[in-house]
C-alpha cells in the first residue's frame, strides 16, 4: 500500500492554503484544469458531503456532523481551504420530539430565490423513526440571515425516509429521496416526484430503483443518497447501497434528457457498482456523493465520503471515520461518467 500522511498533519500544514500537497508520496491529479490539485480529504469527519458553487466561484460546504446533533456550514473560495475554514452552526437538534436525534444528510439548495436545507432526523425516544424535514433562509448568503424550521416534508408514505435532493430539468423541479416501502421489505428505495413548492411534492410519486442486486443488500437492503448530474443528452443519477461500512458502494442510473423522468422505464440501471472500496488506495465504503462544478465553472467534481480504514471502532454510526473528498469526474466518448474506481483522487 502507498504511504499515507496522517490526516491531522494534512489539515494543519499551511502549505494547503497554497494548494500544494502536504505529502510528497501521495499522487496528485492535476488533470481537472483548475489552478491547483485537490488535496484530500477536503473536510475531516463529515459524511454525506455536498458543495454549492456560487456565482463568484466560491463554495459552501455542508455535511453530516459526526455527533448527529447539528447542521453547520462553512465557506471557502478554494477547495483546499475548506478544511481550514471556520464552521458556523446554523441549527441544532431539538430537546425532544421530532428532529431531536440522528440529524443526517443535510443538503443545501437555492430554490425560487431562497435557501433551503433538506435533512433527515428522528425522535430521541425512537431515534430511527427517520423522516425528512426542511429549513429556510431568505438571505442571499446562506451563512447569514436566519434559518427557520419549515417542518416535515410529507410523501405518499409515513415510513423511514431520508436523503432528499432536488434538481431542475426542462423547467420542472423534481425531488428524489430514499424511503422504505409500505411492506417494509427493505430499508429504502429511490423515489422521484415533481415538486409543487420548495418543500412539497405532487402525484405521481414514482419508484425508480429498489435494492435487489447482490451488492445493494450487503448488511442492509438500501438505495439512498441520490445525486443528479447532467451531461450531453443524458441525466445520470448516482446512489449508494448496502451497510455504511466497507461494503458501502455507489451505483448508477441514467435517463435520456428527453425522456419522461416520472416513467420508471425511462431509468436504466447499471448492474455493477461504479465506485467501491479500494484497499490499495486507503479507501473504504465510499458513497453518498454530490456533484458540483469546479472553480473554473466547467470541470465536473464528485464530492463523496469514504473511510480510511476497514476495522471500525464501534459501529458504522459511532465511528466518525468518514471524511469528505473530491475527485474529478471525466466522461467517455459515449458521454458516460468515468469514475476511475482504482485510480487515486
Amino acid at each position: 500500500m502507498k504511504p499515507v500522511c496522517s490526516l491531522l498533519q494534512r489539515s494543519l500544514l499551511l502549505t494547503l492554503i497554497a494548494g500544494s500537497s502536504a505529502c510528497a508520496n501521495e499522487p496528485s491529479d492535476t488533470s481537472h484544469g483548475m489552478a491547483v490539485p485537490v488535496d484530500n480529504p477536503i473536510v475531516l469527519q463529515r459524511a454525506d458531503p455536498q458543495l454549492v458553487r456560487h456565482d463568484n466561484g466560491c463554495f459552501t460546504f455542508i455535511g453530516t456532523s459526526p455527533k448527529f446533533d447539528e447542521i453547520a456550514l462553512r465557506q471557502a473560495c478554494r477547495l483546499n481551504d475548506l478544511k481550514l475554514a471556520e464552521e458556523k452552526v446554523i441549527w441544532r437538534k431539538r430537546e425532544s420530539g421530532p428532529m431531536s436525534a440522528n440529524i443526517w444528510a443535510p443538503e443545501l439548495h437555492e430554490v425560487d430565490g431562497d435557501w433551503y436545507i433538506y435533512f433527515a432526523a428522528g425522535d430521541k425516544d425512537t431515534p430511527f423513526s427517520i423522516r425528512m424535514y426542511a429549513l429556510k433562509n431568505t438571505h442571499d448568503d446562506p451563512m447569514k440571515g436566519k434559518w427557520e424550521t419549515v417542518g416535515l416534508m410529507k410523501t405518499h408514505l409515513d415510513t423511514f425516509s431520508l436523503d432528499a435532493t432536488t434538481f431542475t430539468h426542462n423547467d420542472k423541479r423534481y425531488l428524489v429521496w430514499a424511503q422504505q416501502n409500505a411492506e417494509q421489505t427493505y430499508n429504502s428505495a429511490l423515489w422521484i416526484a415533481e415538486m409543487d413548492s420548495p418543500v412539497t411534492v405532487k402525484a405521481p410519486i414514482v419508484k425508480i430503483s429498489e435494492p435487489t442486486l447482490d451488492w445493494e443488500i450487503q448488511g442492509y437492503k438500501v438505495n439512498e443518497g441520490a445525486s443528479v448530474v447532467k451531461h450531453g443528452d443524458k441525466l445520470f443519477m448516482t446512489y449508494s447501497a448496502s451497510a455504511t461500512d466497507h461494503r458501502y458502494a455507489m451505483g448508477l442510473l441514467w435517463a435520456q434528457a428527453d425522456a419522461d423522468l416520472l416513467d420508471p422505464a425511462s431509468w436504466h440501471k447499471e448492474q455493477e457498482p461504479v465506485f467501491t472500496t479500494a484497499p490499495e488506495l486507503g479507501r473504504f465504503g465510499p458513497g453518498h456523493n454530490s456533484f458540483v462544478k469546479g472553480k473554473d465553472g466547467e470541470t465536473d467534481l464528485m464530492i463523496y465520503h469514504s473511510r480510511d480504514y476497514k476495522e471500525l471502532q464501534g459501529s458504522p454510526l459511532s465511528d466518525p471515520n468518514r471524511h469528505a473528498r473530491a475527485r474529478v469526474l471525466t466522461w467517455d466518448e459515449n458521454g458516460f461518467p468515468q469514475f476511475r474506481n482504482h485510480e487515486p483522487d
